[in-house]
């Protein structure tokens, strides 16, 4: 496992320092409020707080086609200008198989793993976090008027109705001239 040296660094501290360390996973493409909230609760519960964020191949994957809207070094940047958290680093493109995210979790060695309340698969994450000594923590109730793709669906017929209308303008015009 090739591990970014940056968290490499943050792991000995930790050790030496005997740091509780909160681990938080996900997309984070287009940043809101919620994401804020989520991330400062996270940051509560331990000393370090370490962003694991999906690489721009996984988000396809799971999320299809067109996303993510950022890529995933922009996500990292945006991540880190909140200064939330300790470290953000992108996960590979195969965190979603299990043997992975275990090798992971292993190296890592989290005391927390935090989660929003809508979190997919929260028994299997549950397991995988225990298995290696952590706990999984709900630390925020998902806001379902708030989401990453509500934004963006939003955006996109804001956008839609912005063209139709320009385009109904231009063919009254074209008619007018006729």
């Amino acid at each position: 496992m090739n591990l970014p040296e940056e968290l490499a660094t943050i792991l000995q501290l930790r050790k030496r320092n005997h740091s509780q360390l909160t681990l938080v996973t996900g997309v984070f493409d287009v940043l809101h409020h919620e994401h804020r909230q989520f991330l400062l609760a996270a940051k509560q519960i331990g000393q370090i707080l370490l962003i694991g964020l999906e690489s721009d191949q996984r988000v396809t994957a799971v999320k299809g086609q067109g996303r993510p809207i950022n890529d995933e070094h922009s996500r990292q940047k945006n991540l880190l200008a909140w200064n939330i958290a300790d470290l953000v680093f992108i996960l590979p493109p195969s965190f979603g198989q299990a043997a992975l995210r275990k090798a992971w979790l292993e190296v890592i060695r989290p005391d927390y793993l935090a989660v929003s309340s809508h979190t997919p698969f929260l028994a299997i994450k549950r397991r995988e976090i225990q298995a290696v000594g952590g706990q999984l923590k709900i630390v925020h109730q998902f806001n379902p008027q708030v989401s990453s793709s509500k934004l963006i669906d939003k955006k996109i017929r804001q956008t839609q109705t912005i063209n139709n209308s320009k385009n109904t303008k231009n063919n009254n015009k074209k008619v007018k001239k006729e």
